[in-house]
């Protein structure tokens, strides 16, 4: 971590909320609703495609395996295609994503979310949707998985780039770090001016994927749409371990931002989305699960939970379930930053498992303290 305040803001203005899921090569035979092998399939942005999967909790150390926390290291290297395949540099998708964790739900676990991709990239082309990264828009490439697989259940996350996500993680830090202000009451007046248009436009997404499985032939009863919501990475400012005064949070912490904004991002911006994209969902007809408390007591900087050290080794019980912000991008890339790690969406995938098996219905998944993704479970939601 750095160790000046100056330095460390070089890396905040390159922060870029971003992440992808792996596209599945599907079996070249067509097939049709119940016939063909099963599939449950993922779509949209960072928070469902893998990003910072690399990543076993947070370390101080920036060399050799950085005490077990990356899982890019080869011994004398780091090669982040061990974790992203051939998505490392561009979509990020994880080997430990939502739907590859999600155990055995179906024959083929179809990852098609991309880091950094807003509503655009999820409607079709001829729509007016946007290809992303070298990649086809997420609805153009889930019609090809619909015609050669028997899709169960699609879940999406979708509307936190639309919304500016990276750039209020940005604003708030750089407030902590050199303008010693807050940004909360600025960043909301944000979200409120920007938050309908996302919002219909998370809807008119759900539309396209409902036009796509019309399109292949599915009928309503054939398969699910799973609206999610976001976990927040960051507690608030009671269950912080450090002091909001001096420069832990930033040099040692990798959590730079002041309690009020803390506790604003933790209590009023990340519930304030769920309860929107629950309003979606309603109003789309489809199932919502709800993800604001998934990473309680995991984020990072968390009293709860412990940076991985040489004495205190990574463990899925006791380190931060989530990415630090690494200022400088000493290890990996400063995108990374903020998003569930490979333990957190170990978590997740509990999560789409468990929805997966209840057919109906709104869910919340949250943790169990002390616990590992098998202590994830659902409340009604």
């Amino acid at each position: 971590m750095p160790s000046t305040p100056h330095r460390a803001l070089r890396g905040f203005l390159a922060l870029c909320t971003a992440a992808g899921l792996a596209s599945v090569a599907a079996p070249t035979a067509s097939a049709a609703p119940g016939t063909g092998p099963t599939a449950v399939v993922t779509m949209g942005d960072s928070y469902i495609s893998g990003e910072a999967g690399r990543w076993l909790g947070n370390s101080l150390t920036n060399s050799g395996s950085r005490n077990g926390t990356d899982r890019a290291w080869t011994g004398s290297a780091y090669d982040p295609s061990r974790v992203y395949g051939a998505t490392a540099g561009g979509c990020h998708r994880s080997d430990t994503a939502e739907v590859k964790s999600a155990g055995p739900v179906a024959s083929s676990l179809i990852n098609l979310a991309c880091s950094g991709a807003t509503t655009e990239n999820v409607i079709r082309a001829s729509q007016g949707g946007q290809a992303y990264k070298g990649e086809a828009p997420q609805a153009d490439q889930l019609a090809a998985v619909a015609a050669s697989h028997d899709v169960e259940l699609i879940a999406l996350s979708i509307g936190g780039n639309d919304l500016g996500f990276a750039d209020i993680i940005a604003t708030c830090a750089k407030d902590y770090i050199v303008w010693y202000s807050y940004c909360h009451d600025d960043q909301q007046a944000e979200v409120d001016a920007r938050i309908d248009g996302v919002m219909a436009d998370v809807g008119r997404s759900v539309d396209e994927i409902r036009a796509v499985m019309t399109g292949a032939g599915y009928s309503a009863s054939d398969y699910r749409i799973v609206l999610q919501s976001y976990p927040s990475p960051i507690p608030r400012a009671a269950e912080n371990r450090y002091a909001e005064s001096g420069w832990a949070r930033t040099n040692t912490g990798g959590c730079p931002f002041w309690n009020d904004d803390s506790t604003w991002a933790r209590d009023s911006l990340v519930p304030q989305l769920a309860n929107r994209l629950k309003g979606v969902a309603a109003a789309k007809g489809v199932q919502f699960m709800d993800l604001r408390d998934a990473l309680q007591g995991r984020e990072v900087c968390a009293k709860t939970s412990k940076q991985v050290s040489s004495t205190v080794p990574a463990s899925a019980t006791t380190s931060e379930w989530a990415r630090w912000i690494d200022s400088q991008s000493t290890q990996g890339l400063v995108q990374e930053s903020m998003h569930p790690n490979a333990y957190g969406q170990q978590a997740l995938g509990r999560c789409l498992a468990l929805v997966h098996a209840r057919p109906t219905g709104n869910h919340s998944c949250r943790n169990t303290a002390g616990a590992g993704a098998s202590g994830m479970y659902l409340t009604a939601g």
